[in-house]
């Protein structure tokens, strides 16, 4: 009863393609489908060189640092991403967070997991703490964008979401219209770590976007400001930390 509930619920509402948006017509009884073969190269994966701190790719292995984490000291130990910030992610995630595609996360937190879940478990990560909305932004939207892959991740890696720990307190303007001095004063005393009952010690932040890095870097002090000493990052996608030709 419970396939045939599956198939059905399957066929009156198909998922969606992550990548192309196309209807994805495989059975539930086959390989759970999340993405249309075609698709899965299309999307540029984060490779070395990449920078140490937040890990953006660098131009060349001499490159320790990328010009955002040379000028500026981070509160988190490192970051890591999945995807280039570019082309079809791009717009995969533009409709992930403001078309309502939330069945996306499916396959964002199970590649996250297939890339970086070893390197997760490798730094004894306790927790996963999505970057939060405020409550005006969350309302409306539906949804927070990044809880959403942080429950996939935990659901792949077994690692449990703490969605409460970290709460946003301030309804900040949208990053992406702000220049890097506005961006840090935008962000500031935004975040509120709320008492940290078990005792975490060993945080992984995620969010689906870092540019500059403002945000984790708020995030992340907040976190260790409250008594965290390790705090990870990790993103879906990330920018270039250098400008190409």
């Amino acid at each position: 009863m419970k396939i045939y509930k599956e198939n059905l619920i399957h066929l009156l509402f198909p998922p969606r393609c992550p990548i192309c948006d196309e209807v994805l017509f495989s059975s539930v009884l086959a390989s759970q489908k999340l993405v249309c073969t075609s698709c899965k190269r299309k999307p540029e994966y984060v490779q070395e060189p990449v920078c140490k701190k937040c890990g953006k790719p660098v131009e060349n292995q001499r490159q320790e640092y990328c010009y955002d984490c040379q000028k500026h000291q981070s509160a988190f130990i490192q970051g890591k991403a999945l995807w280039i910030y570019q082309g079809e992610v791009r717009h995969s995630i533009y409709r992930f967070k403001y078309q309502g595609r939330r069945e996306y996360a499916r396959y964002y937190g199970r590649e996250l997991a297939r890339v970086y879940g070893n390197w997760a478990r490798g730094r004894k990560i306790e927790a996963l703490v999505p970057i939060p909305l405020s409550k005006k932004k969350k309302r409306q939207r539906g949804f927070n964008q990044a809880a959403l892959i942080a429950r996939e991740f935990s659901r792949e890696t077994g690692i449990p979401v703490y969605g409460n720990l970290l709460v946003r307190v301030r309804n900040t303007r949208a990053q992406k219209e702000l220049n890097d001095q506005e961006r840090k004063n935008n962000l500031k005393k935004a975040f509120k770590t709320r008492a940290n009952k078990v005792q975490l010690d060993h945080i992984l932040l995620i969010d689906d976007i870092y540019t500059t890095g403002s945000t984790m870097n708020e995030a992340a002090g907040e976190l260790r400001a409250s008594g965290i000493s390790k705090v990870y990052c990790l993103s879906l996608s990330i920018g270039r930390g250098y400008q190409e030709d």
